[in-house]
């Protein structure tokens, strides 16, 4: 049976309920009884986080890290922190500090890559995408900052394969067909750029272009009309 009265599972209430001044205020009561309460703490951070109080979460996440500076709760938060309060020289060095002790946590790889374009400093925020796709060729978050990444550096071919890469992995994501439009026309292929802006995937649009030159029509007509044949088989 649940313990309703049972610190963490208030306090998870609290949080899935939005209540992140009464959580901040709970947890503090609970050091006040218990000054280096492990669960009290980080869920202080967090609560100072939501309520976008982030130099004072990082306060909390370094009682936390005085008691095991391993960590990755508070970390993570530190990070999520100093991110909002644009110090991505600090975010690098404990990204740096996560990865000594778990090279593989894509989190941290992602987060340091951010920072790492934040400073314009491109070709190593690439460098930390490629090692987030080795772990999992299927991280949306790594897929599409290679792409922004590729995009400043001039690589728009590249670019719009890892922005595609991306939609076939996740279609809901509104900004890819926008982002691929809009670097097709810097490559000034037009009918590709509209097809994009359609949100048609790089593998169907050769077909689409094909069709349109076999019906001596535009491509604007001959995705029109596969989209009412589609619709009228339905």
């Amino acid at each position: 049976m649940v313990n309703l009265l049972d610190p963490s599972n208030v306090i998870t209430r609290m949080f899935n309920a939005g209540k992140y001044e009464e959580m901040y205020q709970y947890c503090l009561k609970m050091i006040e009884k218990i000054p280096n309460d492990m669960v009290a703490l980080q869920n202080i951070s967090l609560s100072l986080i939501y309520l976008k109080k982030y130099q004072e979460a990082i306060t909390y996440c370094d009682k936390v890290l005085e008691i095991k500076k391993s960590d990755t709760f508070a970390l993570k938060n530190k990070i999520y922190s100093l991110e909002n309060l644009k110090q991505y020289e600090k975010v690098i060095e404990l990204c740096q500090e996560i990865l000594s002790f778990n090279p593989n946590d894509v989190w941290a790889l992602n987060s340091m890559g951010l920072s790492l374009n934040e400073l314009d400093r491109h070709e190593e925020a690439l460098a930390c995408y490629e090692k987030s796709l080795k772990i999992d060729p299927n991280d949306v978050t790594a897929l599409m900052n290679k792409a922004i990444s590729l995009s400043h550096l001039k690589n728009y071919e590249e670019s719009i394969k890892y922005y595609d890469r991306a939609q076939h992995v996740d279609p809901s994501i509104k900004e890819i067909p926008i982002a691929k439009s809009r670097l097709f026309e810097k490559l000034k292929m037009p009918d590709e750029a509209f097809l994009a802006a359609q949100g048609v995937l790089n593998k169907d649009m050769e077909k689409i272009i094909t069709s349109a030159k076999e019906n001596k029509c535009t491509v604007f007509h001959q995705f029109c009309q596969n989209e009412f044949e589609e619709y009228d088989s339905k």
